[in-house]
């Protein structure tokens, strides 16, 4: 290389700004979008204003088809899809409305013939509405199994981004957005019983979610539940195996994914690697694994994760391989500090990551490829 992938990359001038804005949105226009052009333009960063992140974004992540006439079938067919497992999944979450529904229904039905002395008949109560039933279909069954899941999901959404009033706090509008949170991750949870739902998984969701909900387009506003659901499935397909317990240990689960985060830094800086993980025993499970897991949520303010996110779902090979070259431009960016470091100062740093200028670490992460 001529350079260092270190040095700082020339400022953008005004000029390119507003290029790149028009080229993006000149390439929403088409009627068939190039999505190999769409990726280009942003990968180095989506305008704010418009709602244009919210549209690309989901064409990003296959959501949207490239083909524009078909955008509003779609969207309402996903849409109804999405409503149907709110009404199965959420619906088996309460087995009082269940057995509440269930009678209705039958007294719905009731003639003259059910009726002795004034009283009506009490229902029969079958295997799979009992309280006591421990079988599969029993609505009570999965509903005690899946309370845990449920109170656990509560807890990390009222966790979420605790500084922002989109997420958190007393107003309705906080407490909306929450609870399409909470649906979003307990439906997802029915769906993928290898999965289910494990800690974090609304930090993921969040950035989805905030972009989505923040479209200026109302119709597209009022959907950003389901339209997030769709999408947080997609995103979490390239790192599924990262959440699956049982493949932590294997080459394709988080402990190789993290192995090839190391891999990359010795390519790249084997004298980094060397003394992180040789001299000071500082090895990637210790600080990279809430990185990976985490797609960078906890290491940057919002704004910044959501600049990042741009680059990582611009990937057209999944955002697995650009998240591992921002992690290990992050390890390059801090290597004087690194180099000088003992096991607690590295571990303290790498934890508790500096606040560093996005476009410079993407520019470097670029380098890496």
């Amino acid at each position: 290389m001529t350079s260092s992938p270190r040095s700082p990359p020339p400022a953008p001038t005004p000029e390119f700004e507003i290029s790149r804005q028009s080229r993006i949105f000149a390439a929403l226009s088409k009627k068939v979008i190039d999505l190999d052009e769409l990726r280009m333009l942003a990968a180095q960063g989506v305008p704010d204003a418009a709602g244009v992140r919210s549209t690309v974004w989901k064409l990003l992540l296959g959501y949207l088809p490239s083909d524009r006439s078909m955008w509003e079938q779609e969207l309402a067919k996903k849409r109804s899809q999405y409503a149907a497992f709110k009404d199965e999944f959420l619906f088996l979450n309460n087995p009082v409305e269940t057995a509440r529904r269930v009678e209705t229904e039958g007294h719905h039905n009731v003639n003259t013939e059910h009726v002795d002395n004034g009283f009506l008949h009490r229902s029969e109560v079958t295997q799979e509405e009992h309280p006591l039933s421990l079988g599969k279909t029993s609505v009570w069954n999965q509903y005690f199994e899946y309370s845990e899941i449920m109170e656990q999901i509560d807890r990390d959404v009222k966790r979420t981004h605790p500084d922002m009033h989109f997420f958190c706090g007393d107003s309705s509008f906080a407490k909306s957005n929450q609870e399409s949170l909470k649906n979003i991750l307990l439906i997802f949870a029915k769906l993928n019983a290898g999965i289910r739902y494990v800690q974090g998984m609304n930090e993921i969701l969040a950035p989805l979610f905030f972009v989505f909900r923040s479209d200026p387009d109302d119709k597209n506003a009022k959907f950003a539940e389901a339209d997030s659901f769709f999408c947080f499935v997609e995103l979490l397909s390239g790192f599924r195996d990262n959440f699956c317990q049982k493949l932590d240990n294997s080459a394709i689960g988080i402990q190789g994914t993290l192995a090839k985060l190391s891999q990359l830094v010795a390519k790249y800086d084997g004298e980094l690697q060397q003394h992180l993980e040789i001299t000071t025993e500082v090895n990637p499970q210790f600080y990279a694994f809430r990185w990976i897991t985490l797609l960078l949520t906890q290491e940057f303010n919002f704004a910044d994760t959501i600049h990042i996110w741009d680059t990582l779902l611009s990937d057209p090979d999944g955002p697995q391989e650009t998240l591992l070259r921002i992690c290990c431009a992050m390890l390059i960016l801090v290597r004087k500090r690194l180099l000088a470091g003992d096991f607690t100062s590295n571990l303290k740093l790498l934890q508790n990551y500096p606040p560093t200028n996005i476009s410079h670490l993407l520019y470097v992460a670029n380098k890496l490829h």
